[in-house]
């Protein structure tokens, strides 16, 4: 190891000589290149693998929509097994209900067997719940629903394990310039599973068991992707693969597959993850429990775990799950199922440009933004049978509350929870927070019909105003702005509440120093 030190630092300084900041012909300021993690060749990789893994969590977005969709065909009486209002209403939340175990499963898989084999089990789980779903009984109605329980029990095991290790994983084979727009790559997936089963059923209205034979066949693809994708190198580095760990650092900065690093700036990446690694297990590590003890862990924790709450709370994901309910009863002239489809092609058209808006106007603004105009939204749509002379306004303040919603508060904390927890601690932490928002998700949804009936769907809206704004208060009082910030950076924020500059730096003051 010395040794390829010693040779790897002959190279360095070698190049470093060689790249002294030039100065551009007709200009004032040195010529500096684009750090390699930024070249076209390791953005593609990273965005490929990306990609490939959040196949799988396509699948959380379809199993979102589906009660928006089989409220009609599953409730159906003249069918031989139906379910009744109270067995739908399990059935729409059910999952929810189970999300923080899969939550906590996904802290403790992804610490113990990495990255990606926790995405395999994750879209096996996937895989089995929906083979669950098309096979149910066709005549016995005990049968049918106790098969669909089960299905929808595992889609919210994988519901909850499938929010951290995509977004760990592009958190840590990325650089903190292009980390947001990749990270963000599981938002995107939620949403685009949404519209997807929005649009199946669209055009199947009357036959759930075939819509869960197509989702089985895509889960069985997505399956497939995650063959190729290479573990993060900082895993690989933590289990002491270290021949492993070149290698996958190598492809991700758009080099050659090797397990020797032979360019400077990969290697004194490579030098600066070990060294932060082994300074991390030479510490006495405490346990996750005494690890709440410390700034750095359990301020994320509490911040993130507000963020879930008022991300259930102020009625997001109520609209998804009763998206054509909710515009029927909102007097919605068109085609509800239409209307569902715009609400979800909505939310992908805004999560898509996110990283750039959270790179533009900082995770801060991002969500006030969002939570202030969904307020107004939520009292608009209370108030929308008295501005009866605004036509289509039912269906322009729900897309609306969508788009705002996706701006901040739906995005932020699956986005931030890739970046705001120390690599000691990152698995476990982010099982524990996302177990709390699907089981605040699950409280919320299932007590929905309830709410309803007891104070009408007028004052439901009202109440989601009112929390929305007490959102935005929450946001501007305690949300940390990560934007442009390294991952060590961030944790040493938390650590002693001193707040670094945000300055970029380019590689070649790197050599030049």
């Amino acid at each position: 190891m010395t040794e390829h030190r010693e040779e790897n630092g002959e190279e360095f300084e070698a190049l470093r000589k060689s790249r002294v900041p030039r100065v551009v012909s007709g200009m004032n300021r040195p010529y500096q290149p684009k750090p390699l993690g930024e070249q076209t060749r390791a953005v593609r990789r990273q965005a490929i693998m990306v990609i490939l893994g959040n196949l799988g969590v396509l699948s959380t977005g379809l199993g979102l929509g589906l009660p928006t969709i089989t409220n009609g065909p599953m409730k159906d009486t003249s069918a031989p097994a139906y379910l009744n209002d109270s067995e739908f209403s399990w059935f729409a939340s059910i999952n929810l209900f189970f999300g923080p175990v899969g939550g906590l499963l996904s802290g403790l898989l992804l610490d113990k067997l990495g990255r990606k084999r926790t995405m395999y089990v994750l879209n096996v789980l996937g895989l089995i719940s929906w083979i669950l779903m098309a096979t149910a009984s066709h005549d016995n109605q005990y049968a049918m629903f106790m098969q669909l329980m089960v299905a929808r029990c595992i889609q919210g095991i994988g519901m909850g394990l499938s929010s951290a290790p995509v977004g760990v994983y592009s958190a840590e084979i990325s650089t903190p310039k292009i980390r947001g727009r990749l990270i963000l790559g599981t938002s995107i997936s939620v949403a685009g599973g949404i519209t997807v089963i929005y649009i199946l059923g669209y055009f199947i209205r009357d036959d759930w068991r075939l819509i869960s034979m197509i989702c089985c066949a895509f889960q069985l693809i997505a399956l497939l992707c995650v063959i190729p994708m290479p573990e993060s190198p900082n895993w690989l580095l933590t289990k002491s693969r270290l021949a492993e760990a070149r290698k996958s650092l190598n492809y991700f900065r758009g080099l050659e597959k090797k397990p020797v690093i032979t360019h400077p700036e990969v290697l004194s990446e490579f030098n600066l993850l070990q060294k932060n690694i082994q300074l991390a297990e030479g510490e006495k590590k405490p346990s996750f429990l005494k690890s709440l003890k410390l700034p750095e862990v359990y301020k994320p924790i509490l911040i993130l775990m507000g963020m879930f709450t008022f991300q259930q709370i102020t009625g997001i994901f109520v609209v998804i799950v009763y998206a054509v309910q909710i515009a029927m009863e909102a007097g919605v002239t068109i085609d509800p199922f239409m209307c569902a489809i715009m609400i979800g092609v909505a939310r992908v058209v805004t999560t898509c440009p996110m990283a750039y808006i959270l790179e533009k106007w900082g995770r801060r603004r991002s969500g006030l933004i969002s939570a202030l105009g969904m307020g107004v939204c939520m009292a608009v749509l209370a108030c929308h049978k008295h501005l009866t002379s605004v036509p289509y306004l039912p269906v322009v303040t729900i897309v609306a509350f969508i788009v705002l919603s996706t701006l901040g508060l739906y995005t932020l904390p699956f986005f931030m929870i890739s970046e705001v927890f120390p690599q000691k601690v990152r698995g476990p932490a982010s099982g524990l927070t996302v177990a709390y928002g699907t089981f605040i998700s699950f409280v919320v949804t299932k007590t929905y019909p309830s709410m309803k009936a007891a104070i009408g769907n007028e004052y439901c809206f009202v109440t989601y105003a009112i929390l929305s704004f007490v959102g935005a208060v929450f946001i501007y009082s305690f949300l940390p702005e990560t934007r442009g910030r390294t991952l060590l950076e961030i944790e040493e924020e938390f650590r002693t509440g001193k707040k670094k500059p945000a300055e970029p730096v380019e590689m070649e003051e790197i050599y030049v120093k």
